[in-house]
C-alpha cells in the first residue's frame, strides 16, 4: 500500500513574493494610475541626476572614444539591470528598453542645455521631487498605512512590477 504524500507547498520566486507584497499594499485604483505615470518619471529623473554627476576623463577612455558614452549613469544602469536580471530576466529586458528610451531623452535634454535651455540636473531634480511627492501623496489613498521601508521597496522593484502587469495582460511569462 502506498503512503499518501503531503502536498508540496508552492515555492514562490523572490520576484513573485515582492509582487504579492506590493499588490497587497497598493490596491487603490487612483493610486495605481498615479504609479503608472509617476514611477517611470521618478526613475527618469533619478537617472538624469546620476547621469549628470561629473565623470573623470581618463586618457585611455578619450583615446578609445568612450569618454562620451561612459558616465555614472552607465554604472547606475548596469547595477539596476543586474538586480532586475537576477529577479526576472524577461522583465529586465523590458526595463532595459525603457532605459534606452529614457537615455535618448536625457541626451536631448543635454542638447537643450547646451543651446541655452535649463540644465539637465535642474530638470531631473524637479521631475524627481515632484514625482516622489505625488507618489507619497498617492500612497496615502491606500487603506493600509505603508512604511518608508515598503515605499522604498516600491521604488526599487516598482519598474518591473509595472511591467509584470503588461506581461500578464498579454499572457507572456516573466
Amino acid at each position: 500500500m502506498k503512503k499518501k504524500q503531503a502536498p508540496v507547498p508552492e515555492v514562490k520566486r523572490p520576484v513573485d513574493q515582492y509582487f504579492d507584497h506590493l499588490d497587497a499594499n497598493f490596491q487603490d485604483p487612483t493610486n495605481r494610475m498615479i504609479q503608472i505615470i509617476f514611477l517611470p518619471l521618478v526613475f527618469f529623473g533619478l537617472m538624469g541626476m546620476i547621469w549628470m554627476i561629473p565623470f573623470p576623463q581618463f586618457d585611455f577612455l578619450v583615446k578609445l572614444g568612450w569618454h562620451t558614452f561612459l558616465n555614472w549613469g552607465s554604472f547606475f544602469i548596469a547595477i539596476v539591470i543586474y538586480y532586475y536580471l537576477k529577479l526576472s530576466p524577461t522583465l529586465s529586458y523590458a526595463v532595459l528598453l525603457c532605459i534606452g528610451i529614457m537615455s535618448y531623452f536625457i541626451v536631448q535634454l543635454e542638447y537643450i542645455e547646451r543651446d541655452g535651455g535649463p540644465g539637465v540636473l535642474l530638470v531631473s531634480t524637479i521631475i524627481t521631487l515632484i514625482s516622489l511627492l505625488v507618489l507619497w501623496v498617492g500612497k496615502s489613498k491606500e487603506k493600509n498605512t505603508i512604511s518608508f521601508k515598503q515605499f522604498w521597496l516600491f521604488l526599487t522593484v516598482g519598474p518591473i512590477w509595472l511591467w509584470h502587469f503588461a506581461f500578464q495582460r498579454i499572457k507572456l511569462k516573466y
